[in-house]
Formats: C-alpha cells, structure tokens, sequence
C-alpha cells in the first residue's frame, strides 16, 4: 500500500517558499527604487518650480511646491518599506501594497505634470502590488 499526501494547488512547499522569496526580492527592490525616483521628483519640484510644465488646469491640482513635499514624504517611506521587504519583515508586507496603492493613486494625480514619468511611476507601483500580492496570497515564509 501507499500513501499519499495532499498538495495544496499543485506546488510543494519547496517552490512556494522559493516563489514567495523572489517575490519579496522583486517588490522590496521595485519599492525601494521608485521611492528613490519619488525623492528626486520630489526634489526637482521644491528646488525648482520651472522643471515641469502646467498644462491645462485638472481637478487634482495643488501647488509644484505641495507635490514636491508630497512626492519627497511618499518616496522615503517607500524606501523604508522596501529595505523592510529587503530584509524580510513581516510588517512590510502589508505596508508595502498600502504605500503603493497611496504610490499608484498620487503618480495619476502628477500625470498632467509630467505624464509620461506618471505612467512609468504607475507600472511600477502596480508591479510592486501585483507582487506583494502574490507574496500574500501564497502564505509562505521566507
């Protein structure tokens, strides 16, 4: 006779860990990059206001000041998320789908500011979602 064990979704343990490591990885080095880039946007905005262009006037707009501030806050825990996710804290994981989401919903409001570097910014932020997401979803630790 023999026996036989259940695998839950046709993966073994073994490749679920190694998928949810990679993911971490993927996502904590993503995040830590975009908040990077979110810094130096913040940055160019509150040394220098001429750096972006105003186009038509959109519902979302605030001072170049005011995004510069904001970008700068947003990029730093970004950062701070993503060396967590690095380092493989638990804490991060949640907080890194909530900053990018936060990320995601400020990257469209600075879209008729600077679009094209707004779009780039929210193909990020949904990688690092996507990611994280599949971390959580796999339940495994790393």
């Amino acid at each position: 006779m023999s026996t036989t064990t259940p695998q839950g979704g046709g993966y073994d343990s073994p490749v679920k860990t190694a998928f949810a490591f990679s993911g971490a990885i993927f996502a904590g080095t993503i995040l830590t990059t975009v908040g990077i880039f979110q810094i130096l946007t913040g940055i160019a905005a509150v040394a220098e206001d001429t750096v972006y262009v105003k186009g038509i006037d959109y519902v979302y707009q605030f001072d170049l000041t005011a995004w510069g501030w904001i970008h700068i806050v947003l990029g730093a825990i970004a950062v701070a998320v993503g060396i967590g996710l690095l380092l493989g804290q638990t804490w991060a994981r949640i907080a890194g789908i909530v900053i990018a989401v936060i990320g995601s919903i400020s990257a469209f409001a600075f879209m008729p500011y600077y679009p094209f570097w707004a779009l780039a910014m929210l193909a990020l932020y949904i990688f690092v979602i996507w990611s994280l997401a599949q971390l959580m979803s796999s339940r495994a630790e790393y």
